[in-house]
């Protein structure tokens, strides 16, 4: 088991955002996170990488608890975070937000480097030299998947990855997801059911700070009921 979500509970000020929250991942799956909007999709994701750390519970990765460590020393751990606003650096060039995103961990041969990026996604290579705030939505999101895959991460944790994205960018980001989880453990929310379990394995599904369901991706695109009582808009 790569990662194991114990019973957490995360607060904004006296807000309590997460209620218990626990899950986990399998070295390898590719597992997506359900829910309408202020479910607690988001703060799940921060509450592992440690940008919003839980006040209880632990966040087991990789047999080490890492609940309350500052956010950089998970990230060199092996814990990868795409946010949802993508957050790219809108005055470097895209060649220089991967560099500034390079991370050799000690003793471990490297498994990203710019070239392997710009020979996986040669969209990323002819834009080598433009600047971060002159790409489109779906540049940005490409560009900040690859910065991510620059620091070497065991466990890749993407935010609404297809957030206000063309339905044809939104085709690329789910190939994305395919071609990376022959790799890479991931963790994703999304906002369309049938985008995250097309791509996913398994799903947990939030309502109002706690996992209400949880299902292997093909039972619950079969189970009309539940989609119905907990993602229906």
């Amino acid at each position: 088991m790569i990662l194991e979500v114990d019973n957490i509970h995360t607060y904004y000020g006296e807000s309590h955002a997460l209620q218990g929250v626990s899950l986990t991942l399998q070295e390898g799956e590719t597992v997506c996170l359900l829910g309408r909007n202020g479910a607690g999709k988001s703060t799940t994701l921060r509450s592992i990488v440690g940008l919003t750390p839980p006040r209880s519970g632990r966040v087991v990765f990789r047999g080490k608890d890492i609940a309350g460590q500052p956010a950089y020393k998970i990230a060199r751990q092996g814990v990868g975070l795409v946010p949802e606003d993508r957050r790219i650096f809108p005055g470097l060039s895209v060649r220089e937000n991967l560099e500034v995103a390079r991370y050799q961990r000690p003793g471990e041969a490297p498994s990203w480097s710019i070239e392997r990026i710009f020979d996986e996604y040669p969209m990323l290579a002819e834009l080598a030299d433009q600047d971060g705030a002159t790409l489109s939505g779906g540049q940005q999101q490409m560009l900040a998947v690859a910065r991510s895959l620059m620091s070497e991460p065991r466990l890749l944790l993407l935010d609404e990855p297809n957030e206000g994205l063309a339905p044809v960018i939104v085709k690329q980001i789910g190939a994305l997801i395919d071609a990376l989880s022959a790799t890479t453990t991931i963790l994703f929310t999304d906002q369309s059911v049938h985008f995250a379990l097309k791509h996913a394995r398994r799903a947990y599904i939030l309502e109002k700070g706690m996992i209400v369901h949880e299902a292997s991706s093909q039972e619950l695109l079969a189970d009309t009921d539940t989609q119905q009582r907990y993602l229906s808009v």
